[in-house]
């Protein structure tokens, strides 16, 4: 039987381009609300994007995974946050929410496959 695994390069690919475009979105939230929910959602992002490349690079994979999971639940609360205080439009949550989504599914599934090798 052949063991199916995920390619880490999909999901750090996916969670960085996700990063990359959530960077300039928070830089423009106002003064008053940068240096709080911008900065924790930028920092969460980058945390997930981490905690990926980590579970690509170990051998256990379960912590890392656990952790990206934690931080995808953070950041999908930021996000909504950001929307309600409209920071974000609602096409751009969207998307976010989208992508998010996306990254997610995928880590669990990588998460599921870990924990079955085990």
């Amino acid at each position: 039987m052949v063991e199916q695994v995920q390619d880490p390069a999909v999901i750090v690919t996916k969670a960085y381009d996700f990063v990359l475009w959530l960077l300039p979105k928070a830089e423009k939230f106002p003064r008053s609300y940068r240096f709080s929910i911008g900065d924790r959602l930028v920092a969460s992002g980058l945390d997930l994007l981490l905690h990926l490349v980590d579970a690509a690079y170990s051998s256990d994979k379960r912590e890392p995974l656990r952790q990206a999971a934690r931080q995808i639940n953070c950041v999908r609360y930021l996000l909504r946050l950001s929307k309600d205080l409209k920071l974000l439009s609602l096409d751009s949550y969207a998307f976010a929410a989208e992508r998010l989504e996306e990254v997610g599914r995928m880590a669990g599934g990588w998460q599921k496959s870990s924990a079955k090798t085990r």
